[in-house]
């Protein structure tokens, strides 16, 4: 499977000898882990951080949908002035980042929906 001897895998793992990169990886491929975790770089086999990339894919439309609803709360939010801070309006930096979480959230709830609710047969 790796194309190497029992011998030289012992001596990898007894530290007698040094694993290569290529090595790292194909051993990383097999038992399913990071070459981190192999490595003893970390204690999480696998790459949580990578979690959103076993989201779907938003289309074309589906973006559009969530600019749309996006720009309708914050049109809503500076017309009734509804959020404020101790009675002052939102400075031009706060209502950037409130854009950016809003833009996030409504894209992140779209993905967990649309792989929640498509059916098996039709996901990628």
């Amino acid at each position: 499977m790796l194309g190497i001897s029992a011998q030289y895998y012992y001596d990898i793992e007894k530290g007698k000898r040094n694993l290569s990169a290529e090595m790292a990886t194909r051993l990383a491929e097999i038992f399913g882990v990071t070459t981190d975790y192999l490595l003893g770089r970390t204690d999480k086999p696998n790459d949580e951080s990578d979690w959103d990339s076993k989201l779907p894919e938003l289309t074309e439309k589906e973006e559009r949908d969530i600019a749309l609803k996006l720009e309708k709360i914050l049109n809503q939010l500076d017309h009734e002035n509804a959020v404020s801070f101790y009675g002052e309006p939102m400075d031009e930096e706060t209502k950037e980042a409130m854009r950016i979480s809003l833009e996030s959230s409504l894209r992140l709830a779209k993905q967990l929906a649309k792989k929640k609710f498509t059916p098996k047969k039709y996901r990628k």
